[in-house]
C-alpha cells in the first residue's frame, strides 16, 4: 500500500543533527578557569574541553550541541540535583567558560542546548531549604512550603496499624521509598528520584513563574532551547485531599517479588492531568524566543497522549524522547529494567513503525536515538563487540536509525563504536546511584544466590547508566587523553582498556572508520532532506517472515530510498518487495556500505552478511 507524502512543515530543529555530551566524561581541558580541583585527585571534563572539541563535532556534521546538566550541583546524581539554576557548577567552570562555550557555538553555526531539570531540585536548593522550615498546614499558604509534596505520615497501613509509614507505596526510581520523612516537621516529603531529589509542586502558581522566569533568563543568555529531563513526571494526578486541604496520591499497585511492600506509582505521576496545561505555558516561552524543546518522557504507553504534547499545532514541544526503544532487551513487566529478555529485530521492528506511522500520520516528531547517558552502548545491546563486526554492526545501527523520520540525536562515543564497561569489572567500578542502590537491594534479597546476583551484575553490564559513562577514548596516550599529558590527576571514571585502538585519533585518520560513516551519512541526510527527513516512511515485512531483518523506504515526490539492516550474526536472506527491486539493482549508495564485496542480489532476495547494511536510493 502506497501512503501520501506527508505535509510536514520545514523547520531548522527537524533537520538538525544532534550530539549529546555528558560533561563529566567528555574531556578535561586543564584550564579550568574557577580553579576548581577535587579533593581527591580526580579528573572530570569541563567546559574549556569541550570549546576545544566543538571542531570535531562540526566536522561529524552536528549542529546542535546538548549538555547534560553542568548547573551548580552536589552531585548525587551527576547534575539532575540543581542546587542554583543561575550558576555553573564550579568543576565545569565559571559563567564566563559558559558564556565564551554559547559564542565559539554560534561562530560555527552549532545551537547550544541545555538541559532543564524542572520535576524536581537538589535538597540543597534554597527553595527547598527554605520550603524545610516554613510553617506546616494552613500556616504555610503562600510560603515556600508549598513548593514542594509534604504530607502528614499515615498510621492506618493494614499490617502497620500503629506504625509511622509514608504517605503511600510508591518506590522510587534509585530503589527504596519514594517519601523521605523529615522529624523536625513531622511530615514526608516526595522524592520519585533520590532521597536528595525533593519533587517540585507545580500546582503552586509561584513555581512555574519562577521557572519560566529562569527559562528566560537562560534564552536570553544565548541558549538555543532546552532539553527536558522527565517533563511528563510534573504534573500528579491527585484523589481527594487530606485535612490539610492538599491533595492525596494513592498507592499503586505492588512491584512484586525483590520491591517488599512498595508499589508501582506511574498512574499517579506520569502525564498527569494538568500536563499539557504546563506543557502550554513552557510551549509559550519557547515560542517567544524560537527555542529547541525535546521532551525525555519515560512511562508513556498512549500514543495519542504523547501527540498532544509535540503536535505541530498543540503549542507545546517541539519532540519527545520516547522509551520503547531502550526496553526491548529489558522486562518492564518483572518489575523492572533489571530483568534481561532477549532482544529480537522484530521488537526493533515494532518500535519504530509504531512511532514513525504515529507521528508522521498524527502531526508530530521523532526524536531519533538509541544511545544516551541513560542507556548502555547499541553495539553492546544490538550488534557485535567482536573482532570487525564492531565497526560492521555500528555502520548498520547508524544507518538504520539516522534515515528514519525524525531529529537525529548522536550520544557522545557513538560515533567512534565505543562499547560497554569491560565484562570482568567489579561493583566497586560502578558509580551511577542508580546500579549500586539496587545492587545493595539484590545483597538483601538474594544473599546466597550467586546465580541470581550474577544475572543482575550481567544486566548492569548490559543496561546499566555507567556503559555510556566512560570517559570519551581521544587518543592513545595516557587515560585515552581525557587528561591532558602531564597531568597528575586520574579520570574520575575509569577509561575502557581497548581505547589503544578505539580512540578518535585513529578513526579520524581511517576513512573507513565509524566516524567517517557517520559523517557520510549525516551530509547524504542533508542532501537528500526531501526524502529523509520530510519523506514518507513504510516499514516492510511488517509480518516478520524475516525476523533479523528491519527494512523500510523513504519517499518523497521525486524519490524512494530503501534501507535494510540485518540484524543476524550469521547470513540471512530477505526478499524485497517486487516494486522496490530495481532499486538494488542500479541504485545502491556506495559508500554508505559496510562490506566491500559486491551486493549479492539474486532476482529479488538479497543475502546480506552478518549486521550488513543496504541502502539504495533512486
Amino acid at each position: 500500500m502506497s501512503r501520501a507524502i506527508p505535509s510536514i512543515p520545514h523547520a531548522w530543529w527537524r533537520e538538525a543533527v544532534v550530539y549529546q555530551v555528558y560533561p563529566a566524561s567528555f574531556c578535561h581541558s586543564g584550564k579550568n578557569s574557577t580553579g576548581w580541583r577535587s579533593s581527591d585527585g580526580l579528573a572530570y571534563g569541563d567546559i574549556r574541553g569541550i570549546i576545544s572539541k566543538l571542531d570535531y563535532i562540526k566536522e561529524l556534521g552536528a549542529n546542535v550541541l546538548w549538555l547534560s546538566p553542568i548547573l551548580q550541583s552536589p552531585q548525587v546524581d551527576m547534575g539532575y540535583d540543581i542546587s542554583d539554576y543561575y550558576a555553573i557548577d564550579e568543576r565545569y567552570g565559571s559563567m564566563q567558560d559558559h558564556d565564551d562555550l554559547i559564542r565559539e557555538c554560534n561562530s560555527r553555526g552549532i545551537k547550544y542546548v541545555l538541559d532543564l531539570v524542572v520535576n524536581h531540585t537538589s535538597d540543597q536548593h534554597a527553595w527547598f531549604k527554605e520550603s524545610k522550615v516554613s510553617p506546616t498546614g494552613a500556616k504555610g499558604k503562600g510560603t515556600k512550603r508549598e513548593w514542594y509534596i509534604w504530607r502528614k505520615p499515615r498510621f492506618d497501613v493494614p499490617g502497620h496499624e500503629g506504625e509511622r509509614m509514608p504517605p503511600n507505596n510508591w518506590e522510587a526510581a534509585f530503589s527504596g521509598s519514594a517519601w523521605q520523612w523529615d522529624e523536625a516537621s513531622g511530615e514526608y516529603y516526595l522524592h520519585l528520584f533520590a532521597v536528595e531529589q525533593p519533587d517540585l509542586n507545580w500546582e503552586c502558581d509561584e513555581v512555574r513563574k519562577a521557572v519560566f522566569e529562569m527559562m528566560r533568563w537562560w534564552l536570553r543568555k544565548g541558549v538555543g532551547g532546552f532539553r527536558m529531563d522527565v517533563i511528563n513526571f510534573i504534573s500528579k494526578s491527585y484523589e481527594g485531599v487530606d485535612e490539610e486541604g492538599r491533595g492525596l496520591l494513592k498507592d499503586g499497585e505492588l512491584l512484586g517479588p525483590g520491591h517488599g511492600e512498595l508499589g508501582d506509582g506511574q498512574k499517579y505521576f506520569v502525564n498527569g492531568p494538568r500536563i499539557h496545561e504546563f506543557f502550554k505555558e513552557i510551549g509559550t516561552v519557547l515560542r517567544e524566543f524560537d527555542a529547541f524543546s525535546v521532551g525525555e518522557m519515560p512511562g508513556v504507553k498512549d500514543e495519542e497522549e504523547v501527540l498532544r504534547g509535540v503536535g505541530k499545532d498543540r503549542g507545546e514541544l517541539a519532540m519527545a524522547f520516547q522509551f520503547d526503544i531502550v526496553g526491548m532487551d529489558a522486562q518492564p513487566w518483572n518489575g523492572g529494567k533489571w530483568w534481561n529478555r532477549k532482544f529480537e529485530a522484530k521488537a526493533l521492528k515494532t518500535v519504530v513503525n509504531r512511532w514513525q506511522r504515529c507521528m508522521i500520520d498524527g502531526g508530530g516528531w521523532n526524536a531519533l536515538f538509541m544511545e544516551n547517558h541513560d542507556q548502555g552502548r547499541s553495539i553492546s545491546r544490538y550488534g557485535s563487540e567482536e573482532g570487525d563486526l564492531r565497526t560492521v554492526s555500528a555502520k548498520m545501527l547508524a544507518a538504520q536509525l539516522a534515515l528514519q523520520s525524525g531529529t537525529v540525536f548522536v550520544y557522545q562515543g557513538q560515533e567512534l563504536a565505543q562499547i560497554n564497561v569491560p565484562r570482568d569489572w567489579g561493583m566497586e567500578k560502578y558509580k551511577d546511584i542508580e546500579c549500586v542502590n539496587h545492587w545493595k537491594t539484590v545483597l538483601r534479597d538474594y544473599p546466597n544466590d550467586k546465580a541470581t546476583q550474577q544475572k543482575f551484575r550481567d544486566q548492569y553490564r548490559l543496561i546499566g547508566r555507567d556503559n555510556a559513562r566512560t570517559p570519551i577514548q581521544w587518543n592513545s596516550n595516557k587515560w585515552a587523553g581525557f587528561v591532558p599529558e602531564g597531568s597528575d590527576l586520574t579520570p574520575w571514571m575509569d577509561v575502557h582498556p581497548d581505547y589503544g585502538t578505539w580512540n578518535a585519533e585513529s578513526l579520524v585518520k581511517d576513512e573507513n572508520s565509524s566516524y567517517h560513516y557517520w559523517r557520510k551519512l549525516l551530509a547524504f541526510r542533508k542532501q537528500e532532506k526531501d526524502t529523509i527527513v520530510y519523506g514518507q516512511f513504510t516499514m516492510l515485512d511488517t509480518e516478520n517472515k524475516f525476523p533479523d531483518v528491519v527494512a523500510y523506504t523513504r519517499t518523497s515526490e521525486k524519490k524512494k530510498a530503501i534501507v535494510i539492516a540485518s540484524f543476524g550474526k550469521e547470513d540471512v536472506e530477505f526478499t524485497v518487495p517486487e516494486e522496490h527491486a530495481g532499486l538494488l539493482q542500479s541504485g545502491v549508495v556506495p559508500h554508505l556500505r559496510n562490506y566491500d564485496e559486491e551486493v549479492r542480489l539474486n532476482g529479488s532476495t538479497v543475502v546480506l552478511r552478518p549486521f550488513e547494511i543496504l541502502i539504495a536510493i533512486s
